[in-house]
C-alpha cells in the first residue's frame, strides 16, 4: 500500500502538461512497434467517455448551483462574451472565404459517405437549435444537449433561488463541488487517455492517406492556425491592450491539446472548467459561458465549411462572386452552431452550404466523404481552435472587466512568472 501512495505521489507531483506530452509519446511509439495490441486504445475510449459522461451533469449543477446562491451576475461581460464568440465565428468564415480565393484548391472526390440527418437549410439548423432549448431535460442531460441544458439549470436555479431553502442552497453548492472533485480526478487520468487516443489515430491511419488531399488539408490547417495565431490574438490585444499570447499559448496547451485528441468540445467542457479556475475567472460566468461557448464559438467548424464548400465549387467550374462568398461567410458562422458536441459535426453541414450555389446532395456528400477521410487531422485542429477560444475569450471578457476597474492583469499577461 505504501508503494502504491508513493508512486500516485510521485505520478502527481509530475505537471499534467509534462505527462499528457510523456502519454502522446507512449501512445505513438506503441503503435508503431505493437499496432495489434486494440486493448490500448481502450484507455483513450473511457477517457472520452468518462469526459462525456460526467460534462452534461457538470454544467448543471454547477450553473443551476450559481443562480440558486443568487451570486450570478451575467453583467456585460457576458455579452461581451457572446460578442466575442459570434464575431470570430463571422470572422473565420471571411477569412476562409479569402483564403480559399487566394490558394483555390480542387479535389479528386472520393466516393459518397453515408451520414445521419443532413440539414436541408439554414431555417432547419436553426430550428433544431431553437427546439433544443425546450428538449426534455433529463434527455438533454443524456444527450448531451447543451443548450438544453443550460436553459433547464437556468430555470432550476432561478426556482430554487426563490423558493430553496438555505440547507438545499448548501446541498447543491455541495453537490456541485463534489462533482467538480470528480472531473479533476478524470483529467488527472488525461495521460492514459492521451495515449490511448493518439494509438489509435497512428495505429489506424498512416501518413499515406493524406497525400491525396495535402494542398486542401493544408489550406484547412494553415487557415486554423492563421485563426489562432494572428486573428484572435489581435482582438484580445484590442480588448485588453497587451502582449495577448501568453495566454494564448496557455489556452491552446491547456485546452487545445486535449481538445486536439478528443475531438469534442463538449467532451473539453470540463478541461476547460479547470484552467478558467487557474486563470482566477469568476465561476458564475464561466459556468454559463464555457457550456455556451461550445455550442457557439465555431471558428473551426465555419472554416471548415466554408472552405470545403468553395472547395466544391473550384471542382465543379462555379465562379463564386463576392456576394454569395459574403452570405456563405454568414451561413457557415450560423450554421457552425448547429455543429457541436459530434466529432466531425461540421462536414455533416457541407450539403447545406453547398445548395447555396446549386450543388447536388451527391456531389456534397462526396464532399463529406473528402472531409471523413482528412479528419483525423482536421477535425482535430478545428476541435483545438474552438475549445482554447472558448477560453480565450471567456478571460478576455472578464480581464477587460478587471481592467475597468482598475484591477491589474494576471501576473503570466504582464511577461512576470505565474
Amino acid at each position: 500500500m505504501k508503494t502504491l501512495n508513493k508512486a500516485v505521489a510521485r505520478y502527481n507531483g509530475i505537471s499534467l502538461i509534462v505527462r499528457i506530452l510523456i502519454g502522446l509519446i507512449a501512445g505513438a511509439v506503441l503503435a508503431l512497434a505493437a499496432p495489434g495490441a486494440g486493448w490500448v486504445s481502450e484507455f483513450g475510449n473511457l477517457f472520452v467517455g468518462a469526459l462525456k459522461g460526467i460534462a452534461p451533469v457538470l454544467v448543471f449543477v454547477i450553473v443551476a448551483s450559481a443562480l440558486a446562491q443568487g451570486s450570478s451576475k451575467l453583467d456585460r461581460r457576458f455579452g461581451t462574451v457572446i460578442w466575442l464568440y459570434m464575431l470570430t465565428t463571422f470572422l473565420a468564415a471571411a477569412i476562409a472565404v479569402i483564403t480559399s480565393f487566394l490558394f483555390p484548391v480542387k479535389v479528386v472526390l472520393a466516393d459518397a459517405a453515408q451520414s445521419d440527418v443532413i440539414p436541408q437549410g439554414l431555417g432547419e439548423v436553426m430550428g433544431t437549435l431553437l427546439t433544443n432549448f425546450v428538449a426534455n431535460p433529463v434527455s438533454a442531460i443524456m444527450s448531451g444537449n447543451y443548450i438544453g441544458i443550460l436553459f433547464w439549470a437556468c430555470m432550476f436555479g432561478v426556482a430554487m433561488k426563490n423558493i430553496g431553502s438555505e440547507s438545499t442552497k448548501t446541498f447543491m453548492a455541495n453537490t456541485a463541488d463534489a462533482v467538480s472533485q470528480i472531473v479533476r480526478w478524470i483529467i488527472n487520468l488525461a495521460p492514459f487517455g492521451i495515449m490511448g487516443l493518439v494509438y489509435t489515430n497512428v495505429s489506424g491511419n498512416g501518413l499515406a492517406i493524406f497525400t491525396q488531399y495535402g494542398k486542401l488539408l493544408a489550406l484547412l490547417v494553415g487557415t486554423m492556425l492563421f485563426m489562432a495565431l494572428i486573428v484572435s490574438p489581435f482582438i484580445m490585444f484590442i480588448y485588453l491592450g497587451c502582449n495577448p499570447y501568453p495566454l494564448v499559448f496557455r489556452c491552446l496547451r491547456e485546452s487545445g491539446l486535449t481538445a486536439f485528441f478528443t475531438r469534442s468540445s463538449a467532451a473539453n467542457i470540463p478541461v476547460n472548467m479547470a484552467l478558467c479556475e487557474k486563470l482566477s475567472l469568476d465561476k458564475d460566468m464561466y459556468s454559463v459561458s464555457i457550456p455556451l461557448g461550445a455550442t457557439i464559438n465555431m471558428d473551426g467548424a465555419a472554416i471548415t465549411i466554408t472552405i470545403m464548400t468553395l472547395a466544391a465549387a473550384n471542382t465543379l467550374g462555379i465562379q463564386v462572386s463576392l456576394p454569395a462568398a459574403i452570405v456563405l461567410s454568414a451561413m457557415s458562422a450560423l450554421g457552425a452552431c448547429g455543429a457541436s458536441g459530434v466529432a466531425g459535426g461540421s462536414l455533416l453541414l457541407i450539403p447545406m452550404a453547398c445548395s447555396l450555389f446549386g450543388i447536388s446532395n451527391d456531389v456534397a456528400m462526396q464532399m463529406v466523404g473528402v472531409g471523413f477521410i482528412i479528419g483525423v487531422v482536421q477535425d482535430s485542429v478545428e476541435t483545438a481552435l474552438n475549445s482554447a477560444g472558448d477560453v480565450e475569450f471567456a478571460a478576455t471578457a472578464e480581464y477587460h472587466q478587471w481592467l475597468k476597474q482598475g484591477k491589474p492583469l494576471p501576473e503570466f499577461l504582464s511577461g512576470k512568472k505565474n
